[in-house]
Order: C-alpha cells, then structure tokens, then sequence
C-alpha cells in the first residue's frame, strides 16, 4: 500500500512538472517571438529610412551628371558653332580669291588671244617677205629654191664627211695608242710576276771520276767495258786527257742521261765488268722512267693544268732532257704556260685554256728526234691523239705562225712563247750566230739562177722564195725547191728543219691608150 501511494505520488509530481514546464516554455516562446517581432521593425524601419536616404542621394547625383552633361553638350555645341563659322568665314574668303584668279585669267586669255593675231599677222607679213626675197635671190643666182638647197646640202655633206674622217682617224690613233700602252703593261706585268731565273743549260754530260785509275776500270780489258756500256745504252763515251772526269756524248737527251746515271752508280759501287754494266744500266732505265713521270706530274702541278693524259705527262717529263737552243724545254714550257695565262686573265680571256696551250705548245719535241717531220706538227698530232680539244690544238699548231691565230689564247701562246725564248740569257745563241744563219740561208736561195728575191722568216724557220715567172715555169719550180733544200742540208748547221716555199706569179700588164 504505501509503495502504490509513493507511486502514485512520483506520477503526480511527473505530471506536475510536466505541466509546468510546458507552460513554462509556451510563455518564454512567447516573450522571444514579441521580442523578435520588435526587432524586425526596428530593423525594417531603419532599412526603411536607409532606402529613403540612398534615393535622396541618388537623386541628387543624377541631377549633377545631368547638369554636367548639359553643360558639356553646351560647350561642344558652341565649339561646333564657332568652328562653322570658321571654315564659312574660310570659303567666303577662298571664293573671293577664285573669283579674282578668274577675272584675272580672262583678262590673261584677251591679252593672248589680242597677242595671237598680232603674231598671225606678223606671220603672214614675214612669210610674204621671205617668199619676196626667195624670188629675188632666184632671179640674182639664177638657181631654184631646189637647186639650191641641193649645192647647200652637198656642201654641208662635204664638210661633214671630212670632219667624220678627221675624227675617225683621231679616235683610231687614241684607241692605237691605248692599245700599244695596255699590251705593253700587260705583258711587262706579266714578265715581272714570272720571276723565272733559269737560265741556258749545258748539253754535254761531263761525270767527274775519283781517280785516273777509275779511267782504265770504266774502259776494261781490251775496251769490253766500255764497248758493253756504249752498245747498251746507246751513247759514246769519250775518255780523254781531261784529268779525273768523263764525257758521255749522244744524240737521245734521254740515252745520255741513263748512262750518264748509270755510269755514275758504277763508279760508285767500283765493280765494273759487262753483267754488272747491264744491270746498272737497266736499273737507270727503269729509274728514268720513274723520274720522267714525276717531271711532268711536276711540271703540270707548277704550271696549274690537270686533267692531262697520263702519257701526255711522260711527255712532258721527257722535255727536261731536251734544249733548244740550250734553253731547257720543259721549264721553257712552264714558263709560256705560265705567262699565257698571267695574259689571259689581264684581258679576261680563258685563262684555263691558256696555261694548257702553253704548256703543250712544244710537247712535238719530245719526240721530234724520232718521228719525222716538225715539232708544230708532231705536237698536233699527239695532242689530237690523247683527247685535247680544238682549241688547244689550234694554239699549238699556230704558235710558229703555221696558222693563223683565229683565237686570242693562241695570240697570247704565241707571244708567250716569244717573250720566254727571247729573255736574256735563256738562249745560247748569240745574236751574230743567228743574224749570220739567216744571211746564209738567203744567199743559198738567191744563188740559184731564175730566183727573184728571197727572204727567211719565222727565226729561220722558213725561207720564202720569189722566181721571175718568165725564167721559171711551174716544172722547174719543183726541181728547184728540191734543190734549194738540199743545198740548205748540206752547207748549213740548224736545229730541227726549215722549210722552202717558192712562190711564182705571172702578171699581165696592158695600158688603155
């Protein structure tokens, strides 16, 4: 019993507070929401007088910007309106000047017009006048206005022809001039960079000896080292009284200098007897043919020509064993080739094509001691044969004056050629020896009967024979240059061939009575 009462009790007092706290919350709730409603028009009515203040505000800048506006377009306006009348000011003022450009032109225009009939009348008046003194001087001459017009123009074509032909012979006698001078420079320019300093060489091969006994060695027992040495290279060999030296003599350059080297490798190694001389001399051969490539490899590389046939370079190389004149060839052949082309390019010509004309030009004489006919013609040939151009064999074949020159490189070969072979010192000639051979070659043609005039040309080269038609005829011309060549071969000394051209003319004279 008393537990239900304390359980009926705690229900009670459950409730109690239950109740009480619901009314409780019900009259804070209340008391929050009246507050919060005070709040919000609190809040409202300020945001309210807020809004009332940025409109006033608002309002008045408006009527700022649109006050500024209104006097900015104020400005503007008045801007427009003064610059208007600006430029209306400027046309009235430019049309005034227009109208006064015009009032004065039309006055310019009266002046003219009153100007170009004056001038007309004048015109008329003039021409009446010169048609009045034209049949005057008619009737004075006796001449038409035509005819005379014509002894006029002839005068004046007279005298206009003789002062052309004046001025041509002027103008060609300054281009002569200034020709001669600028092949003077050019080839004196040429000349000084060709600081060639060799000079005549020696034909004879003299091979110094240790001792006189090396004398008897060299000739063996019963001379059959020197008849094995002399038959194996092909040369003679001149043991003399000169003290301590040999001479070895030949017609082949080529001949005597291997034996020439192979005599002086026997006299170095000291066995001489007939096995060893053919095996020195064999050896030489083959050391020849080794050094005559070399040379003209050499020779090309000097001379800046390439492209060459390999045997068109042992050519070459073979030309250092020839002289002419004592002027040794090869170096006489580097040096045209080297002028030549200095030449070329002065004048602008093809320098290429020059140094290889040069080069070539006596390429003939490396072979001209065993193949008959002139070295002109023999280098033609070999260089046709290896595959050099036309231009290149013009040059060669012209470079004595066989041809004529058509090309200016074959001029510049020509004078090349020329000015090496006449550089002091690079001769043995002299001049007395050379002047007396030609006098000699014109006193044989002109001591046979029927010859006219002889002269030699081409530095003794040829000689060019004139016969009086009436004594010779064209048999006998045949006969005769058969036989001035061989008067030529047997009294007198040349080197290489010279050639006889007999030239018979018939002329027939009438005189018109």
């Amino acid at each position: 019993m008393p537990e239900n009462t304390a359980i009926i009790i705690a229900i009670a007092a459950a409730l109690v507070a239950f109740i009480g706290g619901y009314f409780l919350r019900k009259l804070l709730g209340e008391m929050k929401i009246s507050s919060a409603e005070e709040r919000a028009k609190l809040v409202l009515g300020e945001a309210a007088k807020e809004a009332e203040s940025k409109k006033r505000e608002a309002l008045v800048e408006a009527k700022e910007d649109i006050l500024k506006l209104r006097n900015e377009v104020e400005w503007e306006s008045r801007e427009r309106r003064s610059e208007s009348q600006r430029q209306e000011r400027r046309l009235v003022q430019k049309e005034e000047s227009l109208d006064r450009k015009m009032e004065g032109l039309e006055k310019k225009e009266e002046n003219l017009a009153k100007r170009e009939a004056e001038l007309g009348r004048m015109h008329d008046e003039l021409k009446a006048l010169q048609q009045k003194e034209l049949q005057e001087l008619e009737r004075i001459s006796g001449l038409s206005t035509e005819e005379a017009r014509q002894i006029l123009l002839q005068d004046v074509e007279k005298e206009i022809q003789q002062e052309a032909a004046l001025l041509v012979k002027e103008i060609e006698g300054r281009a002569k001039e200034e020709a001669d001078r600028r092949a003077r420079n050019i080839i004196s320019l040429a000349i000084q960079r060709c600081a060639a300093d060799h000079v005549a060489e020696s034909t004879v091969a003299v091979i110094p000896l240790p001792n006189e006994e090396m004398k008897g060695r060299i000739i063996g027992r019963e001379g059959r080292n020197i008849r094995a040495f002399e038959t194996l290279t092909g040369v003679d060999l001149i043991i003399d009284d000169t003290p301590e030296a040999v001479i070895v003599s030949g017609f082949d350059p080529i001949r005597r200098e291997t034996a020439r080297t192979a005599l002086e490798k026997l006299i170095s190694d000291g066995r001489i007897h007939p096995a060893r001389i053919e095996e020195m001399v064999e050896k030489a051969r083959k050391d020849m043919e080794v050094q005559i490539r070399e040379t003209g490899e050499q020779a090309a590389f000097d001379a800046n020509v390439h492209g060459l046939h390999p045997d068109l370079i042992k050519l070459m190389g073979r030309l250092k064993y020839r002289t002419s004149y004592g002027q040794n060839v090869m170096k006489h052949s580097v040096e045209v080739a080297y002028l030549a082309g200095l030449m070329a390019a002065e004048l602008r010509a093809d320098e290429k094509l020059a140094r290889r004309a040069g080069l070539l030009h006596d390429i003939g004489k490396a072979v001209d001691h065993e193949v008959e006919g002139p070295h002109v013609t023999i280098g033609v040939d070999l260089a046709k044969k290896f595959g050099e151009s036309p231009e290149v064999l013009h040059a060669i074949a012209a470079h004595h004056g066989d041809e004529e020159p058509e090309t200016v490189e074959a001029v510049l070969v020509q004078a090349a050629d020329a000015i090496s072979a006449a550089r002091p010192g690079a001769r043995r000639e002299t001049l007395e020896a050379y002047v007396k051979r030609l006098t000699k070659l014109e006193e044989i043609a002109n001591s046979f009967s029927g010859v006219e005039k002889a002269f030699a040309i081409q530095a003794g080269r040829e000689i060019r024979i004139m016969v009086k038609p009436d004594k010779v005829d064209d048999l006998g011309v045949v006969r005769l240059v058969r036989d001035i060549a061989r008067k030529v071969e047997s009294e007198l000394e040349y080197p290489g061939q010279i050639k006889v051209v007999i030239i018979r003319e018939t002329r027939v004279v009438e005189y018109a009575k």
